[in-house]
């Protein structure tokens, strides 16, 4: 077998994680196995977090009575392609995140009191939960999924439907399957570097 070209590796996964990656609204009739979403956890799961505090918590919905339990709950314009989507994940947070601590951070034994203010708890918990929806989005377009990532919906009632009773509360949610390229539009326009960025 030849040995990988990296120059061609890179600029495919320059490929598939953005410039040729897309969110979606429309879906195509594919299913997404329950071992793949499996596998997305795990990849999601090895990106970095501030003391490795791993804060995220994601619910996948993909029965079709669990998506009716969750379509009022969106804002009109994301129920249709959520209805449609194979899968969507809740992404949560847990602000209880620190009393994992002492198996994912073991060296330091004293990580759980780092964060015994709740308002450090509750920013590094958001904070780092965000990070990992940003894994969990990449690593879906590297197993082959497509995405649509949105805002747009009732968070106390996710929170009531999936978290009711529990430290986790929802960030975002996250369509995935396989989309349908007849369902896009053209690429929104994005800020130039002079516009958003500044080396000092």
């Amino acid at each position: 077998m030849p040995a990988t070209d990296d120059t061609s590796l890179h600029e495919a996964a320059i490929r598939r994680l953005f410039t040729q990656a897309r969110s979606f609204n429309t879906w195509q009739a594919r299913p997404v196995a329950a071992e793949l979403l499996e596998q997305l956890f795990e990849l999601t799961s090895l990106g970095p977090t501030s003391a490795n505090c791993s804060p995220a918590r994601i619910v996948f919905v993909a029965s079709a009575d669990e998506k009716e339990r969750l379509l009022p709950a969106l804002h009109e314009g994301n129920r249709a392609k959520t209805r449609h989507a194979p899968v969507t994940a809740v992404v949560g947070y847990d602000l209880d995140f620190a009393r994992q601590l002492p198996v994912l951070f073991p060296h330091a034994p004293d990580a759980p009191t780092w964060f015994a203010n709740p308002a450090v708890a509750a920013s590094t918990a958001f904070r780092n939960g965000s990070l990992q929806g940003g894994y969990f989005i990449l690593a879906a377009r590297l197993l082959g999924l497509d995405c649509g990532p949105m805002s747009g919906f009732d968070e106390d009632a996710v929170n009531a439907l999936y978290f009711e009773g529990t430290s986790i509360r929802v960030n975002f949610l996250c369509n995935l399957g396989h989309g349908d390229p007849a369902g896009l539009f053209p690429r929104s326009p994005r800020l130039r570097f002079s516009d958003a960025c500044r080396v000092v």
